[in-house]
């Protein structure tokens, strides 16, 4: 068998899927993407094409190899999250041609389903408190929300005191029981993180992520050492590399790789047993599509210290698609009681809808994150 095209969609809301095809016909599916920058990746997909087209798909750490260490210059989101993509893809094709779900061929299943969460309150966080509660009669058991909106380097502890109100908001709108995860989105930077970080802990969250941009994580160890919650970071790491230094450092509790992202499942599953050689949770990043969630499962179900998911149904970036709208058999990855079963489904275990990825491709998207600025300006971190 040899692999004979790549061919690739950008589809709303913000999506790029790749479909990997063969001369016997076998085929699979990837989600290669950075958010705002799907054409960038996907040229990069073009371009490993002329590393793979002709080879044998099933060699997939071969392949993986040539395309990470068959260039000089390595790494980076966009690089990293093309070989996502089509490592997603040679997973699910190999997963189809031998009848069986990816998780089986990285050695079964531990858990039969797993632990979902929601966002809620968007990028300027608001009526949480209603958003959480809907999420909860929903079913969910955990939900996440943006901690802050625009925040100086220094800020007046009156932004502190809103962030605050707006978690106690959602604690008492839920109660104790449910999980609440907190994201500073790299918005909170060091002097006002210290602050924001102990301010929180009277309400207990599940986690708090990115509370400082990925190129300051070493000042974790000053500014959240003592607290009684955990720390998560990782979407914006790229490779095991990047995950060995955090993890070693001992500077985080739950690590968020994204499976679109980080070197696709190959390069998740190494970074998730690095972490628990740390004895560190794993919660992978995945506020995308239905290829990203399908192959995030697929590790989760392989991994004891994964222990919940995020995913992306109703959230406020999906205006025009959401995540369910590809897939033929939508059961694959319906949400019940905040849990979604493990796909069963030979390779990554979801069915698309390639007539309509070709019709909502016609559409395409351009989607760009926001650019925020601060009052006197400047550029504020989004």
């Amino acid at each position: 068998m040899k692999i004979t095209r790549l061919k690739t969609w950008q589809v709303p809301p913000r999506w790029l899927f790749l479909k990997i095809e063969t001369d016997e016909g076998a085929f699979g599916w990837g989600e290669p993407v950075i958010e705002g920058r799907a054409a960038t990746v996907e040229a990069a997909v073009h371009e490993f094409a002329d590393m793979l087209v002709g080879e044998d798909p099933h060699r997939i750490e071969h392949l993986w190899n040539r395309m990470y260490r068959g260039g000089f210059y390595r790494g980076g989101p966009i690089l990293m999250s093309a070989i996502a993509g089509i490592d997603q893809a040679l997973w699910d094709l190999k997963g189809r041609d031998l009848g069986v779900p990816v998780h089986q061929l990285l050695g079964g299943a531990c858990r039969e389903r797993m632990r979902m969460y929601a966002w809620t309150g968007g990028d300027r966080p608001s009526e949480v408190g209603i958003g959480a509660q809907a999420l909860v009669d929903q079913g969910f058991t955990a939900f996440k929300m943006n901690g802050t909106a625009e925040m100086a380097i220094v800020d007046s502890h009156g932004r502190i005191d809103e962030a605050i109100a707006r978690v106690a908001e959602a604690r008492q709108a839920v109660g104790p029981e449910v999980g609440i995860a907190i994201d500073f989105h790299g918005r909170v930077h060091r002097p006002m993180a210290k602050a924001l970080l102990r301010e929180l802990e009277a309400f207990h969250p599940m986690f708090v992520e990115e509370p400082v941009l990925p190129e300051h994580l070493p000042s974790l160890k000053q500014i959240a050492g003592g607290l009684g919650y955990p720390i998560a970071t990782g979407e914006r790491l790229f490779t095991r590399y990047q995950f060995r230094d955090l993890l070693a450092d001992g500077m985080v509790d739950i690590i968020q790789p994204d499976i679109s992202h980080c070197g696709g499942i190959s390069e998740a599953m190494r970074i998730a047993s690095l972490a628990s050689c740390h004895d560190v949770a794993l919660a992978p990043h995945c506020p995308l599509g239905p290829l990203a969630l399908a192959a995030s499962l697929q590790v989760d179900a392989v991994n004891h210290n994964a222990f919940i998911q995020e995913q992306s149904m109703g959230i406020h970036y999906n205006q025009e698609n959401d995540v369910l709208d590809y897939l033929l058999d939508k059961s694959a990855l319906a949400i019940e009681d905040g849990y979604c079963r493990i796909p069963e489904g030979p390779g990554l275990g979801v069915e698309i809808d390639e007539a309509f990825v070709e019709e909502r491709a016609e559409v395409g998207h351009r989607w760009r994150n926001p650019l925020w600025t601060h009052q006197d300006g400047s550029v504020a971190e989004w």
